[in-house]
């Protein structure tokens, strides 16, 4: 028994080596790609023991979320009361759209998707994509829905009360 914990400690700290190796070189290389590195090194270790062993020692990389701020509630400019809120809910296509502005990473960087969505019938009525998310963005969206719009009852335009909607 003796023999087979020291061997399990030997190739313990050979992997351990190896991946701060790795990481020397490459600090956010993944687990799968660690594996996949020691397999061509003829070291063999399983899946799920890589991950624990890894784990014990506080190697595994932490994911990042990507996070991008779309919305500034807090400014001066006046907001219409908030008719969902009320208990507005929609009985039909074309009384209620909402508003909304979505990141989306590109080769290029920063691009942002302004959407307007039926809020019956969950169908994007107008979109726009741009580099910024200036005001004349989120116009853009919604006259584009208008453009497509098929009959003239009243129609709610709600958003999330950013900057641009005001």
């Amino acid at each position: 028994r003796c023999v087979a914990e020291s061997h399990q400690t030997k190739r313990d700290e050979s992997v351990l080596g190896f991946v701060k190796e790795q990481r020397m070189m490459h600090p956010r290389i993944g687990t799968r790609k660690i594996k996949h590195l020691l397999a061509q090194n003829e070291i063999k270790i399983g899946r799920d023991r890589l991950f624990s062993l890894l784990k014990v020692n506080r190697l595994l990389v932490q994911n990042r979320r990507a996070y991008h701020r779309t919305t500034n509630s807090n400014h001066r400019f006046y907001c219409h009361p908030n008719r969902v809120k009320e208990g507005l809910i929609p009985e039909r296509p074309e009384q209620l759209w909402v508003a909304d502005i979505t990141y989306l990473a590109t080769r290029c960087g920063c691009t942002y998707l302004s959407l307007v969505t039926d809020a019956y019938s969950r169908k994007i009525v107008g979109y726009h994509i741009s580099d910024d998310m200036k005001a004349s963005t989120v116009k853009q969206a919604f006259l584009n829905a208008l453009k497509e719009r098929k009959n003239t009852d009243e129609l709610v335009h709600h958003s999330d009360r950013g900057i641009q909607y005001c």
